[in-house]
């Protein structure tokens, strides 16, 4: 697999002021998948932030009923409606939101639904996400993080219980779109290319079966890793 489970995390270095980059700010992650989740853990935990997540629009709405985050992360693909819909109503309300996709094309209609930013998995910089984030979440101005360091690799444990849901998704009589969109993106989260090339045209009951034996066969390697 493309990633070692013992990596180290990144190390994110405190301001001049001697305080975390983020530190004080909550920000609430909308996302159905585990595995991009607990990469934006480690990057936002450890630069000081407190970290929610909401795997649906439902529970979304549910936790921005009673708390109002910072800033919000929303995922353009989620299992019971369009990403864009929340970023419309949170950008409406004047919270600043990211929008997240595996898709690049999802970036304009993240911007044009109001978002202040789009994101692209898997997350390309650290430095980079820190300071976009501080700046729209507290209007600070630029701030020199020292060397930038690629994301860590997230939790093997989080994969696997994605690709096992994503065998339930493509194997069951749900929507076939958003099974199929849900798998291509945790495939490019985790960088398997092979996995997200098969994931691209299937047609029949035998391509959906064959794609699921692929995906067992991925959960059964990360089963050996434990």
């Amino acid at each position: 697999m493309p990633f070692p489970p013992d990596a180290p995390p990144p190390q994110i270095p405190p301001t001049a002021h001697g305080r975390l980059p983020l530190q004080g700010l909550t920000i609430l992650v909308v996302d159905d998948s585990r595995f991009t989740c607990d990469a934006l853990r480690l990057i936002l935990q450890r630069a000081g932030a407190k970290l929610r997540r909401a795997e649906s629009l439902e529970i979304a709405r549910l936790h921005l009923a009673f708390h109002r985050p910072d800033l919000a992360i929303v995922d353009l693909g989620l299992p019971d409606g369009r990403g864009q819909d929340l970023i419309a109503e949170l950008a409406s309300e004047g919270l600043p939101v990211l929008g997240l996709s595996g898709d690049p094309e999802g970036r304009e209609s993240a911007m044009d639904a109001g978002a202040a930013g789009f994101l692209e998995k898997p997350i390309g910089s650290v430095a980079a996400l820190v300071r976009l984030i501080r700046q729209l979440a507290t209007g600070a101005g630029p701030l020199e993080l020292g060397q930038d360091t690629t994301p860590p690799p997230a939790d093997p444990i989080a994969l696997r219980d994605d690709l096992v849901r994503a065998i339930g998704l493509i194997t069951g009589s749900g929507d076939p779109g958003y099974a199929l969109s849900f798998l291509r993106t945790l495939a490019r989260a985790a960088g398997d290319t092979a996995l997200e090339a098969a994931a691209q045209d299937i047609r029949t009951a035998f391509d959906r079966a064959k794609l699921a034996r692929m995906i067992e066969d991925r959960v059964a390697s990360l089963d050996t890793m434990a």
